[in-house]
């Protein structure tokens, strides 16, 4: 083997070393609770049974799911997580006299 062979391989093991690595920080972090939670709708896949999968007799594909059968999340977004929502709180003051 050359070296520019040996260099390759080298580079391909350090990516693959460095990909292994980022999964197991990520797959620590989601059962450790993270910022946000898995979605409870599609257990963190993103992906839910479409519904022309549900209610078809065999038959699967319209526009929502390209043919898949799976389709986004509605709760999620497709994003896997839970997502906060924004709110928005108004208060008055209690002494400030109303007109």
């Amino acid at each position: 083997m050359g070296p520019l062979v040996l260099t390759q391989l080298a580079t391909g093991l350090s990516v693959l070393a460095g990909a292994a690595l980022v999964k197991s920080v990520m797959d620590q972090n989601a059962t450790m609770g993270g910022p946000f939670q898995r979605c409870s709708t599609c257990n963190g896949t993103g992906r839910v049974s479409c519904l022309c999968s549900r209610w078809s007799d065999g038959d699967v594909g319209c526009r929502t799911c390209a043919g898949s059968g799976n389709m986004a999340c509605s709760s999620c977004g497709g994003s896997g997580t839970g997502r906060p929502l924004p709110v928005r709180v108004s208060m008055k003051d209690p002494n400030v006299p109303r007109s």
